[in-house]
């Protein structure tokens, strides 16, 4: 296991007084490693769980050629330019219940959706372009198909020994349906990621103690459980932890021992009255950054004993921005996940949004749909790192990269949407 220095080493041009939002990437990468405990799980407890091993296919999928219509199964050989066919009609087959007769040339199998198709048959024709006669037949009109039409052919989804999902694949619900269609009741996953968090201060209050001059409610705590419940973790909150060296170090100590991950928020600059840089210090291996980004800026990365510790600004946006950015994708890999950052939207900003080079910056923004069908974004309002409630009216955070400078009107801007990432 290499040690925070190291890593540190490996990381191009890593400079903790002025990290790059890049780089912070990288030295994450490095040091969020999979859990390795896994256990087996059935399908209904499987959903937002990340798979530990491949998952191979035991059949094919379809298992045979089936109509992908209600109508009529025939050799589409007989189809020909120009010419309408006539088709006697010898026999049924229905989902479930295949036909197992024999179709000569001139005869066709009323057949329905799903049906196996019988021997010898590779086309339907949908019964809404044929036309049942009271002989028995049944006529298709010329160049209203081509042979092979309306069928699905064995194994056209999954062939038998084929991987149909891989290891770290997360299983959303498609995915469980997927699972189930090969027969599989249950999956090997990756164990919970267990996260223990607490906030840092002494003027921190819990939502329901009276106000007091000087204290401020805290809202980081709420966030992060938000934030790590829509990840799938099992939370461990720890509450507010007053700024006391001995409160900080048991607190620290008992997220070491229940946890993967320990999150904490506030006491990670340089203020003289923060005791929890100092702590973290003394019982971990741990980096303190200044980051070149906006909201946020400080933020503590390393390990106390085998949990990993994220340390971050205590200013509630500044917090919640540095999980999304960081974070997240650091404990979706000690999950297993494979990939770990949401997709960026393209987006028209319909207003200038001031910006300085040098520094990545996630603005709160409202993405919507123009009339022309084209994505537009604005700014939901002050940008402050303490104003949570623009963060609450925003669907998605505009990232302006390193190098940019500021955006005019009608610029196309990248967006971390909430959906994907919260």
């Amino acid at each position: 296991m290499k040690t925070i220095a190291q890593i540190a080493a490996d990381i191009p041009h890593y400079d903790a007084e002025a990290l790059r939002a890049d780089a912070v990437h990288a030295f994450l990468r490095q040091l969020a490693q999979p859990v390795a405990s896994t256990e087996r799980v059935g399908l209904c407890d499987a959903l937002g769980r990340v798979l530990a091993e491949d998952i191979v296919s035991p059949i094919s999928v379809p298992p045979h050629d089936n109509s992908a219509m209600d109508g009529y199964a025939f050799d589409g050989a007989q189809l020909h330019p120009g010419h309408a066919l006539a088709l006697r009609c010898v026999g049924t087959a229905l989902a479930g219940r295949p036909w197992t007769g024999t179709v000569a040339r001139g005869e066709c199998v009323r057949i329905m959706t799903g049906a196996v198709m019988p021997a010898g048959l590779d086309t339907v024709v949908p019964q809404e372009l044929a036309t049942a006669e009271e002989d028995g037949h049944v006529r298709i009109a010329p160049d209203v198909l081509r042979a092979g039409d309306n069928r699905r052919c064995k194994g056209e989804d999954l062939m038998q020994g084929q991987v149909a999902l891989a290891r770290g694949s997360l299983l959303a619900p498609a995915a469980l349906g997927l699972v189930a269609s090969l027969g599989l009741a249950r999956a090997t996953v990756f164990r919970r990621l267990r996260v223990a968090y607490f906030s840092t201060g002494d003027e921190i209050l819990s939502p329901g103690e009276p106000p007091r001059a000087g204290a401020i409610y805290d809202s980081n705590r709420y966030t992060l459980c938000g934030l790590l419940a829509r990840l799938g973790a099992e939370v461990i909150d720890l509450g507010v932890v007053p700024d006391q060296p001995d409160r900080l170090e048991a607190a620290l100590r008992e997220a070491a021992a229940r946890a993967d991950a320990i999150l904490t928020s506030g006491g990670v600059s340089t203020g003289d009255a923060d005791h929890t840089r100092a702590m973290m210090q003394q019982l971990g291996d741990v980096a303190f950054w200044r980051i070149a980004m906006r909201p946020g800026r400080p933020m503590a990365a390393g390990r106390i004993g085998s949990a990993l510790l994220f340390g971050l600004p205590g200013n509630p946006v500044a917090a919640m921005v540095s999980f999304l950015a960081f974070v997240r994708p650091a404990l979706l890999r000690m999950m297993g996940r494979e990939a770990t950052d949401p997709p960026l939207l393209r987006a028209v900003c319909t207003e200038p949004l001031r910006k300085k080079a040098g520094r990545t910056e996630y603005q709160r923004g409202w993405v919507h749909t123009a009339p022309d069908g084209t994505l537009q974004v604005r700014t939901t309002g002050n940008q402050g790192s303490g104003m949570l409630s623009s963060m609450a009216q925003a669907n998605g955070l505009i990232v302006l990269d390193h190098g940019q400078g500021p955006a005019p009107a009608g610029t196309t801007v990248n967006v971390m949407m909430f959906d994907g990432a919260v």
